[in-house]
């Protein structure tokens, strides 16, 4: 079963509970409106990102490795999809594609019309009135079907430990890997744990065996936790 997270209209602001949500997916579709670079290089931390421009990202004309396509058709895991910002842009020859995502109207969509999957994963940055903060995950099976969740934010924020159990070994490899970034560049290790939604405990055993053994990787560190 492949993992995907499906998020649109970030203006600028990646939410915690946004980052908690998406660990463990393999690549991550954003509907545009990103609103800076930096919101593409916190996502590409947790996996892959394809994202198509959205009407509020002017800031990408002068960052050329952040070039964003209005429109992107891509094909993963067996299933096609067409990604566009706004609905009423979207052209009449997309009956060939199984998924059709877009943002723009910071409202969650997802309709089927003839098989075809609508989907509209809503807007999980700043709020605008009294609209929800939704994205949508999207599991692909081996032989191709798929079924989406929508995960309201707020509902996830309350009723979810803050704590993020880890037992696959490529997890805790990957969650390693983003906690020594995070420390790279200074962050303080209980906003780590926050950020990674791991315990503050484990947090502060990476830390300090990623500064007290310099050149150390993450499977350096894994090994002298007995991993």
């Amino acid at each position: 079963m492949h993992k995907i997270g499906v998020i649109s209209d970030t203006h600028g602001l990646l939410r915690p509970e946004v980052v908690k949500v998406l660990q463990g997916c393999e690549l991550i579709l954003h509907g545009g409106d990103l609103g800076s670079g930096e919101i593409m290089g916190a996502l590409e931390q947790i996996a892959p990102v394809y994202a198509v421009r959205g009407n509020n990202d002017d800031w990408l004309d002068g960052e050329k490795a952040y070039f964003l396509p209005e429109i992107l058709s891509i094909e993963l895991y067996g299933v096609s999809f067409f990604m566009i910002h706004n609905k009423k842009m979207i052209p009449k020859d997309t009956a060939v594609f199984d998924v059709i995502i877009y943002g723009h109207s910071h409202k969650y969509e997802e309709k089927y019309i003839d098989g075809q999957l609508w989907l509209n994963p809503g807007s999980c940055g700043p709020r605008r009135f009294t609209l929800p903060v939704t994205i949508a995950l999207l599991e692909i099976a081996e032989d191709g079907s798929f079924q989406v969740k929508r995960v309201d934010l707020e509902n996830h924020k309350a009723s979810t430990s803050r704590t993020k159990t880890l037992n696959p070994h490529s997890d805790i490899r990957r969650m390693i890997e983003l906690v020594v970034k995070d420390t790279e560049k200074g962050i303080a290790v209980n906003k780590i744990a926050e950020r990674r939604g791991i315990s503050l405990e484990l947090t502060e055993q990476i830390c300090r065996l990623y500064l007290t053994h310099p050149g150390v990787d993450a499977d350096g560190i894994m090994r002298k936790m007995g991993m």
